[in-house]
C-alpha cells in the first residue's frame, strides 16, 4: 500500500507541473486525480494518450495534440514501471 501511495505522489508532482492548455498549473487537479487512475488501468503508451486527452478535453472543451500526451503518457508510465519494479 505505502508503494502504490508513493507512485501516485509521484505521479501527481509530474503532472501539476504540467500546463497543457496554458491555464496555469493550478488549473489542472481534477484531471491529474483522473489521469492517475488511468495510469493505473492502462499500461499502453496509445490508450493512455488517448485517455488523457479525452480527460482534459472532457474539462476544457481543448484537445491537446496527441504526440504531447504520448510524451506526458511515457514518463508516468516509467514512473509507475521503476517505483514498481524495486521490491523492498
Amino acid at each position: 500500500m505505502k508503494l502504490q501511495q508513493s507512485i501516485n505522489v509521484r505521479l501527481m508532482e509530474n503532472l501539476l507541473q504540467w500546463d497543457p492548455l496554458g491555464y496555469g498549473l493550478e488549473a489542472y487537479d481534477t484531471e491529474c486525480v483522473d489521469v492517475v487512475q488511468a495510469v493505473h488501468e492502462l499500461d499502453d503508451i496509445n490508450k493512455l494518450a488517448q485517455k488523457i486527452q479525452a480527460i482534459y478535453e472532457f474539462s476544457f472543451e481543448e484537445i491537446i495534440p496527441l504526440a504531447q500526451c504520448k510524451e506526458k503518457a511515457a514518463e508516468l508510465l516509467t514512473i509507475k514501471n521503476e517505483d514498481s519494479s524495486c521490491s523492498i
